[in-house]
């Protein structure tokens, strides 16, 4: 998931604010996890950090997003991400109320 974050559009400003699963992604590569892996295996390598859920850099802990999720083992990295992707979607969907949910859902 990523945003394109509000500004002038000035060349010093990012392309893309990413969080859920496109966070994750990087830290999962970063932490270098070898797959298949249990939900404990990918929580000892990635330290139980907070992931950013929206682009306001709202969080959850991974501990508690992988709690959310019924399965314990993933074959590989998509299929964990997979598995997480609703929990940060449900997140950012609860996180803003109506003003946030009319917003989103606007073009542009």
């Amino acid at each position: 998931m990523a945003a394109r974050p509000p500004g002038g559009g000035g060349s010093s400003e990012p392309d893309a604010i990413e969080f859920g699963i496109a966070v994750l992604g990087e830290r999962i590569e970063e932490a270098d996890v070898s797959f298949p892996a249990t939900a404990r295996e990918v929580r000892d390598a990635l330290d139980d950090r907070e992931v950013p859920y929206d682009a306001k850099g709202r969080t959850i802990a991974l501990d508690e997003a992988l709690d959310q999720v019924p399965q314990e083992r993933f074959e590989n990295e998509t299929e964990l991400l997979d598995a997480l992707y609703p929990v940060f979607d449900r997140k950012r969907r609860e996180g803003g109320g109506f003003l946030t949910s009319l917003r989103d859902a606007l073009p542009f």
